[in-house]
């Protein structure tokens, strides 16, 4: 019998000074039984980084033809197109084909760079794809945070990012890698 996704439910209280961006989201997050809780917690911080209205989660590691979060316009185009870790160049090619903007939230310390020097010349022709790096520290922390039912303030100011609940906070500094 195959495994069955684990459903959490999350409040982000999200105050975005650099966007002008202040919101609350009540989600419901099924986590994958091969996902991690660090990449399930980068899910939600990719969401907090990017919210607005129409930005929504998809069905992510089940499907191949899906990122991990999409906003798609009325008319069905997909406007922003959001991946999570280290994929593959030809799935970044498809997303630049088929969306407005893509953007890439890698981790995973030092495998970071060398798949970035790996993929950089083919990847330098898309002009709609941003890759920000974020930090193993920080995405560990995250991923100490998880419960069945979360609470997070989320604060953005000056591309810092504080991530918080009633017992501890983290701070993130994601770093743009590309363009």
């Amino acid at each position: 019998m195959a495994l069955k996704a684990t459903i959490f439910k999350a409040t982000l209280n999200i105050a975005d000074m650099d966007r002008h961006y202040y919101a609350d989201h009540q989600l419901t997050i099924a986590q994958h039984p091969s996902e991690n809780d660090e990449r399930m917690m980068i899910r939600l911080l990719a969401f907090a980084l990017n919210a607005r209205e129409g930005l929504e989660f998809t069905k992510g590691l089940s499907t191949e033809d899906e990122p991990e979060l999409w906003q798609k316009s009325l008319s069905d185009e997909i406007e922003l197109w959001i991946e999570l870790g280290l994929p593959d160049e030809s799935r970044l090619r498809k997303a630049c084909n088929r969306a407005r903007q893509v953007i890439l939230y890698a981790y995973g310390a030092r495998a970071v760079p060398v798949w970035l020097e790996k993929h950089k010349n083919k990847l330098s022709r898309f002009s709609n794809l941003t890759i920000i790096e974020l930090p193993t520290e920080s995405t560990e922390a995250l991923a100490e945070l998880v419960e069945r039912s979360m609470n997070f303030q989320i604060s953005i100011q000056d591309g810092e990012v504080s991530f918080s609940n009633d017992d501890a906070l983290v701070n993130i500094t994601p770093a743009p890698l590309f363009p």
